[in-house]
């Protein structure tokens, strides 16, 4: 996508013929949730068969472990309705729980050690078995207690009319799709550039039970609270910073985001190159593999990113061959902590405002990004993370000194041009009004997720465990007391069946050992 000047921008597809080409913008929302015990521990028993099967059940699966609950929605151009299909989802599979509970905080609960997490089954066709052995990988890479941490990952999709209006008011000579890929990764360059921010609004993980430590050492200036609490007075999203959902041992690998080719590249590398770390654990060739193979990745998904090119890929395809043969489709953002004062882990104000800054991302400038500059974008990331409520807090800004609040002016003022922008689009004002409510928390941190859930924190006097586990009691009550809205309990109750025939069907359709199997599988990656 060609250079351009976001103010430009606006004004171009201001005029009749592209006023409303931004309408039809598609989201999808994937929220993860522990699975607790009603005292707050993490839960022993397995997936809640009432749910159906999480090898093919696609809206409500595990992620990591078997306690790691994952609920998918549809994908949606409403996003009250894909809240309301969040809601169903959540209640029925609470309903499906007995007393068990769902944790609505991104960091675990009290866990004694890490072998109570238990790795998530898929049931005995090899499909199934390789996500299991994949997470065995995992766990023996980098340790279950990381494992155990949940988000919200939430994918958006510009609608074909915008990418047509930008595709003639530039002038370009790309075909559509290259064109489409081309922006949707200025959108990811620009988007980690300021990543910073989205930590800043919406971390929410500023506390931690010090069970999630298992011994380990930390320079970071955690404050305690009650019995086994510890918090970071000024920090924001300790999820996603060095104790969090990172992979320091991925720190060498150099995946850049300047052409959809350069990006397959660097991924394709890092799953075809033995590793000089992980190289002793068995894999699957060995009678008693402990991960998939021996390469710096076992798979694409092992690649922690705040923010994903995605594309539908076909059954057996790779995310990287699908990107390949189709380009982008959508991103994935995946840099939200669960929001613990949302019963389904995410909010409508959330989704406007991503809605808006996204949409920046994508129509201002977008140079080229170099490692250094991805960098600096990490380091201002873990500034934020640690100090991000601290006043007159610096960050790195190309190589200058900028304080936050500077910066942050700076982009609510565009945010502001382009959701008035958006505002005439849709016919709405939400957007407007969304960004003037947040603009005010650039400068008063105590409004911000981190802000609140600290201050709500100390005054109840509770361990962050009990603290977590009254709003977990809260929203259960709170589920049972709603009617389901977009998917009747009956639709709900016909996946569960479909979803186990199809596993029963998928399982009797093998005829590989599971070697054979992932001979094939990694002989055509």
């Amino acid at each position: 996508m060609t250079t351009h000047d976001l103010a430009n921008a606006l004004e171009a597809l201001s005029v009749n013929e592209h006023q409303h080409a931004v309408k039809g913008i598609k989201r999808g929302i994937e929220r993860e949730s522990l699975r607790i015990q009603d005292n707050g521990a993490i839960s022993p028993q397995g997936h809640p068969k009432g749910v159906g099967s999480a090898l093919t059940n696609g809206h409500i699966t595990t992620d990591f472990s078997e306690s790691l609950l994952e609920f998918i929605t549809p994908v949606s151009e409403s996003s009250t309705q894909t809240l309301k299909q969040l809601k169903d989802l959540q209640k029925f599979t609470l309903e499906k729980m007995g007393d068990e509970l769902l944790w609505p905080i991104s960091m675990p609960c009290f866990i004694e050690h890490q072998d109570d997490i238990v790795l998530a089954q898929f049931g005995s066709s090899n499909t199934g078995q390789m996500k299991t052995l994949y997470r065995e990988g995992l766990k023996n890479r980098y340790g279950s207690m990381m494992q155990a941490i949940a988000g919200v990952h939430f994918n958006i999709s510009f609608p074909d009319t915008l990418w047509q209006s930008l595709h003639s008011l530039q002038k370009s000579n790309a075909s559509l799709q290259d064109f489409i890929s081309e922006g949707y990764l200025s959108l990811i360059r620009n988007f980690k550039r300021e990543l910073w921010l989205i930590s800043y609004m919406f971390g929410a993980s500023p506390a931690l039970c010090n069970s999630f430590l298992q011994g380990r050492k930390t320079d970071l200036p955690f404050k305690k609270l009650g019995k086994g609490t510890l918090y970071l007075e000024v920090g924001t999203a300790l999820r996603l910073g060095n104790l969090g959902y990172t992979n320091s041992a991925q720190s060498s690998l150099r995946v850049m985001y300047n052409s959809l080719d350069e990006y397959v590249a660097g991924l394709k590398k890092a799953i075809n190159t033995p590793s000089e770390i992980y190289g002793d654990l068995d894999d699957y060739k060995s009678e008693n593999p402990k991960q998939l193979n021996k390469n710096i990745l076992q798979i694409e998904n092992e690649f922690y990113s705040p923010i994903r090119p995605k594309r539908n890929a076909k059954s057996g395809e790779t995310p990287t061959d699908a990107l390949l043969r189709a380009g982008i489709e959508y991103v994935e953002i995946r840099a939200l902590d669960v929001n613990p004062f949302s019963e389904v882990g995410i909010d409508i104000e959330q989704i406007h405002f991503l809605d808006v800054f996204l949409t920046y991302c994508l129509l201002k400038d977008s140079a080229p990004m170099d490692w250094k500059e991805q960098a600096r974008s990490t380091e201002n990331l873990d500034t934020v993370v640690n100090q991000g409520r601290e006043e007159g807090l610096m960050l790195n800004f190309n190589n200058t000194q900028r304080s936050l609040q500077t910066w942050g002016d700076e982009i609510f003022t565009q945010l502001t041009d382009v959701a008035k922008w958006m505002d005439n689009a849709y016919g709405v004002n939400y957007y407007s009004d969304t960004i003037k409510r947040m603009a005010t928390w650039i400068h008063n941190p105590e409004l911000t997720y981190s802000g609140r859930y600290v201050s709500q924190l100390k005054e109840s006097g509770l361990d962050n465990g009990h603290f977590a586990l009254a709003l977990a009691s809260k929203y259960k009550q709170s589920h049972a007391d709603t009617d389901y809205s977009e998917f009747l309990k009956p639709w709900l109750e016909q996946q569960v069946v479909e979803s186990n025939e199809a596993q029963a069907a998928i399982e009797q359709a093998d005829t590989q050992s599971f070697t054979a199997f992932l001979d094939a599988y990694f002989d055509g990656k």
